[in-house]
């Protein structure tokens, strides 16, 4: 991306982020958060990243996705007005499961019992090699 389509990208993002806050009022749409927006270099084009804060299920994520689809109209129109383009992208939405797999992540790794530096890991549930009776087979001589 060239400078320009790069402030165009942020600029375009912020505003949309505080419209989506301040003016979207479709129920559909919940706490979304606007992960990154890619505009094309002739500017015809924007995808808009959109993440979900709450982890929804599938079925809001396809709700939240359809409302973000319907304003995407109103929200090119508003912006249109407030940003001093010559060619104002087109807006399309696109989920970004990257913040659902973090925290999927995050949740993994705090699973993990790691013993903090200087403390003595944790005893294993499984039995060590030789023992619980087992005995060393004795020699026949």
């Amino acid at each position: 991306m060239t400078r320009r389509t790069e402030r165009v990208a942020a600029e375009l993002q912020a505003l949309l982020a505080r419209l989506l806050r301040e003016d979207v009022a479709d129920p559909r749409i919940g706490l979304v958060t606007l992960t990154r927006v890619d505009v094309a270099p002739d500017l015809t084009n924007a995808i808009v990243f959109w993440s979900a804060l709450d982890v929804p299920q599938r079925e809001t994520l396809e709700a939240c996705q359809a409302g973000l689809d319907s304003a995407a109209a109103f929200l090119r129109r508003r912006a249109a007005r407030e940003l001093s383009l010559k060619r104002m992208p087109e807006i399309r939405f696109r989920y970004d499961p990257s913040l659902a797999r973090g925290q999927q992540m995050l949740d993994l790794l705090r699973e993990l019992e790691v013993p903090a530096p200087g403390e003595a890991p944790a005893p294993s549930d499984a039995p060590a090699p030789g023992a619980e009776g087992e005995t060393p087979a004795d020699d026949e001589t």
